[in-house]
């Protein structure tokens, strides 16, 4: 069956495995850390309260049989073992069925978390990391070659992750098309990092070039993906280079990591050995029939699921980051259609007096990865991902489901501790606060003169104030 053999794609099967499975150790880091907190049996939008009202056909999950903050953990560590065993290397030297299962073990534990996991779960990189995880348990092991078919598919997900974004943005904001995208993208992004203060005041005539750098490596490139050697190989490494400026301007947990690796899906062997003097290692046998039966049942289900994204790209009403069946596999995606020109920030504090009256002293809760103090460095975060802290710049731009923060509000005049864990400050350590509001702000950053002479990376003025003072009686009211 020479047709179904990708051979020449050995080196960049390694990466893809061990790329998808470090995405999947961060993921289920991630929810170690943050879920019991944020979803738990006493967490903000607890699981046992989403199974009750959902049936399980709309979001399968293993939770829908039992849910205990335990039990999440358990599916969690098992993760970890396994994707750092994949990272390893271990199940790609056992008996071929066996990274299959593992691959698809980690898809089902995490599907189960995503699908339970409510707007804290809601963003496009967790189906992506789901669809990959699901396709690349058909790549087989280190004892048969790629198949064709699945190597083919990995790029078909890439070119959606790529087209679909670029299709978006002209599409949606002016900006996007008037070439100023980026005059304002680096300052009003969910989570700035490092080098974003110092993009931001790169000169206007760089900004537009990466705009048109942009829509190149996503409305041009992704079609020579399908190209022969070495031209996919080319357009692969366009896409890592333009990837890898973004995850080094801004922090979006990994989806650039996993976009990136995705690009290795078009690059062959003989790319490795030109530039790098790398050659395969092993000599790959020909694939029993069962596993060709399998993957080529795979990828029929995969061609047959994909008529929905395709008609979604040419479409004008064109979906961003959109699930057409309850198990995320192949999906819509894309990213900023439109770009804010104002950066707002919710800005929650405390207060211990009786009555807090208009002199009163607040003091302001730190997050990890958002603005806050204007003297703080931006953090990289990424790929790991704070999901509090990007559902805080959703409320800044006007979230309408706003329960999760009603809730938190509540944990932080308790002094619940998994909550403040998710916090890097807390002004009231030794016992909780009477009060809590929550105030509306706008930040810019600071210019080079002001950053030198003050030594703060944001200016930050006050807009209004989004929830009054409230102390803690059963509820809070938001305004």
């Amino acid at each position: 069956m020479d047709w179904f053999a990708a051979g020449d794609y050995e080196i960049s099967r390694q990466i893809l495995e061990r790329g998808v499975a470090a995405c999947f150790l961060i993921a289920f880091i991630s929810a170690i850390n943050q879920f019991p907190a944020l979803l738990g049996e006493r967490g903000l939008l607890p699981v046992p309260r989403f199974v009750a009202s959902v049936p399980f056909r709309r979001a399968p999950s293993i939770f829908h049989w039992h849910y205990t903050d335990f039990m999440l953990l358990t599916v969690c560590w098992l993760g970890v073992v396994f994707s750092s065993a994949l990272i390893i290397g271990i199940p790609q030297q056992a008996p071929l069925w066996a990274s299959m299962a593992v691959f698809l073990f980690l898809w089902v534990c995490y599907l189960s978390i995503v699908n339970v996991g409510q707007v804290f779960y809601s963003f496009g990189w967790e189906s992506l990391l789901l669809e990959v995880g699901f396709v690349v348990a058909f790549l087989g092991s280190s004892s048969v070659a790629p198949p064709i078919t699945i190597i083919i598919f990995l790029r078909w997900v890439l070119f959606r992750v790529e087209f679909g974004a670029g299709l978006i943005k002209i599409r949606g904001g002016v900006e996007w098309r008037n070439l100023t995208a980026l005059d304002y993208h680096h300052e009003t992004q969910p989570l700035p990092n490092r080098l974003s203060w110092r993009a931001h005041h790169l000169p206007r005539w760089f900004h537009r070039m990466e705009v048109l750098g942009n829509h190149g490596a996503q409305l041009v490139i992704p079609f020579f993906l399908f190209a022969p050697q070495p031209i996919a190989s080319i357009a692969a490494a366009i896409i890592i280079f333009t990837q890898l400026w973004l995850a080094l301007t801004g922090n979006f947990a990994w989806l650039n990591f996993l976009t990136i690796v995705l690009a290795f899906s078009a690059i062959n062997d003989a790319t490795y050995a030109a530039l790098l003097g790398i050659y395969p290692v092993s000599t790959p046998r020909e694939a029993p029939v069962w596993f060709v039966s399998i993957v080529l049942l795979a990828t029929v289900l995969l061609v047959v699921l994909s008529w929905p994204p395709l008609r979604n790209l040419f479409s004008r009403g064109q979906l961003m980051n959109a699930n057409f069946n309850p198990f995320h596999l192949v999906n819509a995606y894309g990213a900023f259609g439109t770009v804010t020109r104002v950066r707002y920030e919710v800005i929650v504090e405390g207060n211990n007096d009786f009555a807090p009256g208009p002199q009163a002293l607040w003091l302001e809760y730190g997050f990890r990865g958002k603005p806050g103090d204007p003297r703080r460095r931006p953090r990289q975060v990424a790929p790991y991902h704070l999901r509090l802290d990007w559902l805080m710049w959703f409320l800044a731009l006007g979230a309408r489901d706003i329960r999760w923060f009603e809730v938190f509000l509540v944990r932080l005049l308790q002094g619940d501790r998994p909550t403040l864990r998710l916090l890097s400050h807390n002004p009231f350590a030794e016992h909780p606060p009477r009060w809590v509001r929550a105030r509306l702000c706008t930040y810019r950053y600071s210019t080079p003169a002001e950053k030198r002479a003050t030594g703060a990376w944001w200016v930050r003025t006050d807009i209004a104030v989004l929830v009054q003072p409230v102390a803690y009686q059963g509820q809070t009211h938001a305004t």
